[in-house]
């Protein structure tokens, strides 16, 4: 759908720091831009590979990464990836049509809407050069103005928004509800210390994939959230899941001077070590 949008009349998310950082680079803010999409999450996988009538097996915790089969939540994930994916690239289209070379201070949000519906937005800034020469795809970067400012003096420059996405899923055993008993001493819940080491480490493996796929140098993560939660399919039969989602922006280098950026960044390398 076109957006309307008054002549003369510029619309922009960046604060005045931002906004005037961008300007002072040629870049100066053209528009907001925004892409949505509302998703049914139907059918999301489900097994934890337990079995038995009183529940007491133990099990290793399965992660979207490594499911296969019926077992684990990937069509869960890869319903969320094409959310994000599907906003991220909506808003891109957008930002093309005022003719942007970039989206500054991206913005992703989901919003649960009932029955199983799900909201994703992607808000953003969009700039343009005031150059002659001007970008086929603009770039997308969740950093603020200030920041790109920073970033393109010491010779970085955005490419992409990186998203590592992982859900993994423990049963809890007899050991693990022993530990975890609320009369139980101070001891560690072994298996749930299990899953979120699992569901963290396959979301930032997701994450680095993500980023490398872009041809990026490096990726600057911006946040990185966990929510867990126990379900009870059965009777006697209790697991646990962990979701855990990594968002960050990609850079890449075009020239290797001895400037920096005035502010700390945390850099995730993308070669493995």
């Amino acid at each position: 759908m076109e957006r309307f949008q008054a002549d003369g009349i510029r619309t922009s998310l960046l604060g005045v720091p931002g906004a005037v950082a961008t300007t002072a680079l040629g870049l100066p803010p053209v528009g907001e831009v925004m892409g949505c999409i509302v998703l049914h999450l139907g059918w999301q996988g489900y097994g934890c590979g337990a079995y038995g009538m009183t529940g007491n097996w133990s099990t290793a915790t399965v992660t979207s990464g490594q499911s296969a089969g019926l077992t684990g939540y990937r069509p869960y994930v890869d319903a969320l990836y094409r959310g994000y994916d599907t906003a991220l690239e909506r808003m891109v289209i957008e930002a093309q049509a005022m003719g942007a070379d970039g989206v500054v201070g991206v913005r992703l949000s989901v919003t649960h809407q009932g029955q199983g519906n799900r909201e994703f937005v992607a808000l953003g800034t969009a700039v343009r050069s005031t150059g002659d020469h001007h970008l086929t795809r603009p770039f997308l970067t969740d950093r603020a103005g200030a920041d790109v400012a920073k970033l393109l003096h010491a010779g970085w420059v955005p490419a992409s928004i990186a998203i590592g996405i992982s859900v993994a899923i423990r049963h809890d055993d007899y050991t693990t509800r022993a530990q975890a008993n609320a009369w139980s001493q101070n001891v560690e819940v072994t298996g749930y210390t299990e899953l979120v080491q699992h569901v963290r480490a396959d979301a930032r493996a997701r994450f680095h994939d993500h980023a490398a796929k872009a041809g990026a140098d490096v990726a600057i993560v911006s946040s990185m959230s966990l929510d867990i939660h126990s379900i009870e399919p059965s009777d006697g039969h209790r697991d646990h899941v962990a979701e855990s989602i990594v968002i960050g922006g990609t850079l890449a280098q075009f020239h290797a001077g001895h400037t920096a950026p005035t502010r700390a960044l945390s850099l995730l390398p993308l070669r493995r070590i």
